[in-house]
């Protein structure tokens, strides 16, 4: 039986008018996460304009039943101005994280570079959890505060991270964030926001988005050379050849399956290279991952497990980083390692073009997908 909150995306993707009744369902569908996961998140992955103000009229009356107090705090887009001219000098830069590890690096780590040069004397304040501040940690002129939001809570403790984010002094750079609903309940006076609303900028073209937020920075903010970047804390140690991460982000659309994973492990093994492949944050993916190393010998490939951090501070010393469409793929692509991406599972032409890395990237649903990820890695191979 198909779900309410099915039944209410494919409402909205049509422009549709949804019951009062039937958002009530929806929002109590799994407590809310169902309305997140399965009408939100294909709303902003479709990288439609029109949808923008859908997810506006939809959302509002969510907050409105949901959380009454953040009423007086929502945002209007049709009655917002264009973006304040930005001041010529400030204290305080604050930047708010996107959430996820792959899109604060391809996305909100250009903003963080885009404050850090228009104002260069500047506290630059990453507003983030723990995880995204981690990426940045080496970074001298980045400071945390830490924003602690429950990525998989249910909606009402997530609309409560957002009610006890305010920011009294400085300006913000909102670079479509989850802290503030993507926009849509004010964190900050008006006067003083800067909001990149990255599932309309850049229209019906196909820029990838560390490519939209540079020029976004460079209109809105007068920098023109931002750019996405890391700086996790050095770690030691011989560097791998090759980083490998299956990690999917909770998405198993991204997939490929066991068999395609088996493979490639053996592709990797049969280099000689030194092969380091992340173990992830699930016992789901690590099972995976043992799965796939069950076809070479025990100890031919390194394994990271902990943080994805350090991980990250291992791609960017490597030669050669392969996995599919995640943040391991954005950490290469923003350090110039040469990237062969497995991209599974895109929801649209629009979603593949904004969130391909820079390098190889292969179309998990072609069907010679295994043979063409054989001779990318040999090809890269003899680079080394």
């Amino acid at each position: 039986m198909e779900s309410t909150c099915s039944e209410l995306l494919e409402i909205c993707l049509r422009g549709g008018e949804w019951s009062s009744e039937m958002l009530d369902r929806a929002i109590a569908e799994d407590q809310g996460r169902a309305l997140l996961s399965i009408v939100v998140e294909r709303l902003g992955d479709l990288f439609e304009p029109r949808l923008c103000e859908i997810y506006e009229r939809l959302f509002t009356q969510v907050v409105e039943r949901v959380d009454p107090e953040l009423r007086p705090r929502l945002r209007k887009r049709a009655s917002i101005p264009q973006p304040p001219m930005p001041p010529a000098t400030i204290d305080c830069v604050y930047v708010l994280s996107r959430v996820t590890l792959g899109a604060d690096i391809a996305v909100t780590s250009v903003m963080l570079d885009a404050a850090k040069k228009r104002y260069p004397e500047a506290q630059v304040v990453f507003v983030a959890p723990e995880k995204s501040a981690e990426l940045f940690a080496a970074d001298p002129r980045v400071q945390v505060f830490g924003a602690p939001y429950v990525r998989g809570g249910p909606l009402f403790e997530r609309l409560r991270c957002t009610r006890n984010l305010w920011i009294n002094d400085g300006i913000v750079i909102d670079p479509d964030s989850r802290l503030s609903q993507l926009g849509l309940i004010s964190v900050c006076d008006e006067h003083r926001y800067f909001f990149f609303e990255s599932r309309s900028y850049g229209g019906e073209g196909d820029q990838r988005l560390p490519e939209l937020a540079a020029r976004w920075a460079r209109e809105v903010l007068g920098v023109e050379d931002a750019r996405p970047y890391i700086a996790p804390r050095v770690v030691s140690g011989e560097a791998a050849d090759i980083t490998v991460s299956l990690g999917v982000g909770e998405n198993a659309a991204k997939r490929l399956g066991d068999e395609f994973e088996r493979e490639l492990i053996g592709a990797l093994a049969e280099t000689g290279a030194r092969v380091l492949i992340d173990k992830g944050g699930s016992a789901e993916e690590r099972d995976r991952v043992d799965r796939a190393l069950s076809v070479v010998k025990p100890g031919a490939i390194d394994t990271h497990a902990g943080a994805f951090a350090p991980f990250a501070a291992e791609i960017a010393r490597s030669k050669l980083y392969v996995g599919y469409d995640s943040a391991g793929g954005h950490v290469a692509s923003a350090c110039g390692v040469p990237v062969i991406s497995i991209f599974a599972g895109a929801v649209s032409d629009r979603f593949f073009a904004r969130w391909r890395p820079l390098g190889t990237v292969i179309r998990g649903e072609d069907p010679d997908v295994e043979t063409h990820v054989r001779r990318a890695i040999e090809r890269a191979r003899r680079r080394f």
